[in-house]
């Protein structure tokens, strides 16, 4: 009973448990960095211990206003530490703030010791990573990454929050934060292709980021990769095969919703999802290894991380594909199925063929009718990431990335040819 006492959550004894661990923690690696130190260092573990242990007493006795006399407290003695040891040199401030940091923490264990030890371990991680943190900022980061971070960062967590989370338009498809969220998905994949050639190069960096980016949205990863190659013409090999191997992955995907919604749907669609997925892995390997034979330049590490004009264009088109997919199906009417699939599949063909697997899921649609309209939503979608590496990598990556994407798309054809 004493020990459900001590962990019980919220309890006063585990969030002095909590506060201890914090304290014991951040001090003790603050205690080896006193030691590396050719200077005195006013804090060590005990100092961080008892400082924490001081928050949780403080807010356990007197609450938030006491907890913050005692913050304010330590931080005065801090300060007037750091002005006695200073004699010119510039210590800078790291422990001090870590001090009040684990004051605070040590409060913040009382009521939610969770994220206060959740907390505490990361400050403990940032401290310990003072050097690599350091060499990478200054060595490895370059100006403009640095900015086109800080343009991901702006376009998340300040720009999103802000806009609607309704449609605008007379159709109801058009909605801004969907929208936007294309524009951060097309940033995301970019910078993560960057980061890949960043560690192994462009010729082998980009077939892997687009691989993984087909996961999230084929469309999009072409888009990414033509931009890309359109401002570099040495990347376009390597861009071409990520964008066709993105293709790979939406098979892959497709097969796994189908088996999740309707197996039985997955039966009839195998043999076309499987010979798709075939031809565009060929065709991604066959332009991979055009792409590793082509040496190395000086440039592949240099360069932005995005486009944000290509981002934003991308969610253009985006946009206009649903308009026009909106108006041609409150043209043909809801009576119209195979239409309305193939019009859907410009925008998704996953989506399409969701729609057609739940049917058959809930006995509207047999599992052979349904094979047709999820066909069509490929090949439409199909024609949509064309129109997409036209617009984002020109008629250059348009060539090179569009027979195989034709073939793909007659690939899934071929079983229902054949057998007729």
């Amino acid at each position: 009973m004493a020990w459900q006492a001590i962990l019980e959550p919220g309890g006063s004894y585990l969030g002095l448990v909590v506060a201890l661990g914090i304290g014991l923690l951040i001090g003790a690696e603050r205690e080896r960095r006193k030691r590396d130190q050719a200077g005195p260092s006013a804090a060590g573990i005990r100092t961080f211990t008892a400082a924490a242990l001081a928050g949780a007493v403080s807010f356990q006795a007197g609450g938030p206003v006491l907890l913050a006399v005692t913050t304010l407290v330590v931080g005065v003695l801090v300060a007037l530490s750091y002005w006695a040891a200073r004699h010119g040199e510039d210590l800078g401030l790291t422990t001090e703030i870590a001090l009040v940091l684990t004051v605070l923490l040590g409060g913040l264990a009382t009521g939610t010791p969770g994220l206060a030890a959740m907390t505490g371990a990361v400050t403990a991680i940032l401290l310990a990573a003072r050097t690599p943190l350091q060499r990478f900022v200054s060595s490895v980061l370059t100006e403009h990454e640095a900015s086109d971070a800080l343009i991901l960062v702006a376009a998340t967590l300040i720009v999103l929050p802000l806009l609607p989370d309704r449609a605008m338009d007379i159709y109801g498809v058009l909605n801004p934060r969907t929208l936007w969220l294309l524009v951060i998905l097309v940033l995301v994949l970019s910078a993560g292709g960057y980061v890949a050639i960043r560690l192994v190069g462009a010729r082998h960096g980009l077939p892997l980021a687009g691989f993984l980016g087909g996961f999230v949205s084929s469309t999009a990863t072409i888009g990414a990769m033509g931009a890309r190659a359109r401002r570099n013409a040495a990347e376009a090999p390597a861009a071409a095969a990520a964008a066709v191997l993105s293709t790979v992955a939406t098979m892959f995907q497709l097969a796994l919703l189908l088996a999740a919604i309707s197996p039985a749907t997955l039966r009839i669609a195998a043999p076309s999802l499987l010979i798709g997925c075939g031809v565009a892995l060929a065709f991604g390997l066959a332009t991979t290894l055009r792409a590793l034979r082509r040496p190395a330049t000086e440039d592949e590490r240099q360069g932005r991380a995005f486009s944000l004009k290509s981002a934003l264009l991308f969610a253009a088109t985006v946009a206009l594909v649903l308009l026009v997919s909106a108006a041609c199906k409150s043209y043909f009417g809801e009576g119209g199925l195979i239409v309305a699939t193939a019009i859907s599949g410009l925008v998704d063909a996953h989506a399409a063929a969701i729609s057609m697997a739940t049917m058959v899921s809930a006995g509207q649609v047999s599992p052979s009718a349904a094979l047709i309209p999820i066909l069509l939503a490929v090949t439409t979608n199909t024609v949509s990431k064309l129109i997409m590496a036209t617009v984002s990598g020109g008629r250059g990556f348009l060539l090179r990335v569009g027979p195989g994407l034709v073939l793909v798309a007659l690939g899934t054809w071929a079983p229902l040819l054949w057998r007729s």
